[in-house]
């Protein structure tokens, strides 16, 4: 199998902006692509050491080791492929996210047995940095995880993930991930008992005992808030105990590493419904779509990253079908690259 000689059809390559995602540099010419431009190294090689893949064993044959780096990201290979190696965590402290650029400000991914925040507005990506942290975890780590569901049926949800280009069934019928229809589930408790709320000792339960059912490592409740039953204004009180009470629950368990997304109303400051979910956090990653210098991007904020020395600090990201979410640079390198043309 030969090797691409133009980015003009590549899938990493951004024709508008020039600029190439799998090697996060400019493209200064489409027939000269940076990943082959050292033609004394291995290109493969070159690749798979900018995205994470640099501990691929040798023996794999070349075509596999290009289509491995083709899928970088990765989660859109069938589990029944060999699996590639990637480098180990950082530390057994860290639980890797998925996203390389992130794992590497971080220091290594999310702290492991905490919680964080994954905060933005509708379209912003909350959902695929959701399922890509527990896929990468499941497919490369062997670290199970469990989806609850809140806003969008399961089915509809595995649907919209085949159409991505994540093979995610597989995963589920190995047992490496659950995908749980929380809305479902607790509405028959709801009408059964006739309650207008949900005690939380009944969300607790449900949710640590699909953890224990596949020795889950990771969890994503995607939104938190709708998991709240009331939604009054005088159920506040109730609703941040309720929230209290469930990470606290979660996090005894020392061994589920959890992502809580939030949905910002748009043209609000806001991070929560609640106002209580970014204490509880030990990091907040804020998902935006804004225009810069004329052009819309996404941008990835990182405004708080507990027991790590992370300054707050924004990057600009793409959502790449097949692989999720990719950082390009950060906002200070884009706007200097930008204006310098």
């Amino acid at each position: 199998m030969g090797v691409r000689k133009s980015c003009r059809n590549c899938l990493y390559f951004i024709k508008s902006k020039s600029y190439c995602l799998l090697l996060n540099r400019a493209v200064n010419s489409l027939d000269s692509p940076p990943c082959i431009a050292n033609s004394s190294s291995n290109s493969m090689d070159v690749v798979q050491s900018q995205v994470g893949l640099s501990s691929v064993p040798q023996t794999v044959n070349q075509e596999y080791r290009l289509q491995s780096a083709t899928q970088a990201g990765v989660v859109g290979v069938s589990v029944s492929q060999p699996r590639t190696a990637l480098p180990k965590p950082v530390s057994n402290d860290y639980a890797p996210t998925g996203i390389p650029k992130l794992d590497e400000i971080l220091g290594g991914g999310f702290l492991r047995g905490k919680t964080y925040l994954v905060a933005g507005e509708a379209g912003c990506g909350k959902t695929i940095f959701s399922v890509q942290f527990l896929v990468y975890g499941a497919y490369f780590y062997d670290e199970p995880g469990v989806y609850i569901a809140i806003d969008e049926p399961t089915n509809q949800l595995l649907r919209g993930l085949e159409r991505f280009g994540w093979d995610v069934r597989s995963l589920v019928s190995q047992g490496k991930l659950l995908f749980l229809d929380m809305r479902t589930h607790f509405s028959k408790i709801y009408l059964r008992d006739e309650r207008r709320k949900i005690e939380p000792r009944y969300v607790i339960e449900t949710i640590l005992n699909a953890a224990k059912k596949i020795r889950a490592k990771r969890l994503v409740i995607d939104p938190i808030a709708p998991l709240v039953y009331g939604g009054k204004e005088e159920d506040v009180l109730y609703a941040r105990e309720f929230l209290r009470e469930m990470v606290f629950a979660i996090e005894r368990v020392g061994e589920l590493t959890t992502i809580l997304t939030s949905e910002i109303p748009t043209g609000s400051t806001k991070l929560s419904r609640f106002g209580v979910e970014e204490f509880l956090a030990s990091g907040i990653v804020v998902l935006s779509i804004e225009e810069i210098e004329g052009e819309i991007e996404r941008v990835m904020y990182i405004r708080k990253a507990r027991w790590s020395p992370v300054k707050p600090s924004k990057y600009i990201f793409d959502i790449v079908m097949g692989q999720g979410i990719v950082i390009r640079e950060s906002l200070s390198e884009y706007l200097r690259r930008y204006r310098s043309m």
